[in-house]
């Protein structure tokens, strides 16, 4: 099966930048959408970006737009996520994944990101 594998995860100030990778191993060459979810301790995992293959489309949850950017790592199955300004929200379990057929089929183990005052 396909895997997704997180690097780049860690801890960070408030105001500071870290950018966190996911690449995908295994028979899977290409994909619908490849993308960014996370979740804190206690909470719902939520939506973070998502990046569409064929057509390089990116969408940003709303707490995210402005600050964070997802993009391609042309070559591979993989994506990155680069966070600017990051914020104490922010903390949480970083999960990457892929999308077929409409859904989220396929995730990493995740990454902790975890931001301080």
């Amino acid at each position: 099966q396909v895997q997704l594998a997180e690097s780049g995860g860690g801890s960070v100030q408030a105001g500071g930048s870290m950018r966190i990778s996911c690449a995908a191993s295994g028979p899977t060459r290409t994909s619908v959408a490849m993308g960014w979810f996370r979740q804190a301790p206690g909470k719902e995992r939520e939506f973070v970006a998502s990046l569409n293959w064929s057509g390089y489309r990116q969408t940003y949850a709303d707490s995210v737009r402005g600050r964070f950017t997802i993009s391609r790592d042309n070559g591979r199955i993989a994506v990155i996520l680069q966070m600017n300004n990051l914020k104490v929200d922010d903390t949480a379990t970083y999960y990457c994944a892929i999308k077929y057929q409409s859904e989220w089929r396929y995730w990493g183990q995740g990454t902790q990101v975890t931001v301080s005052s």
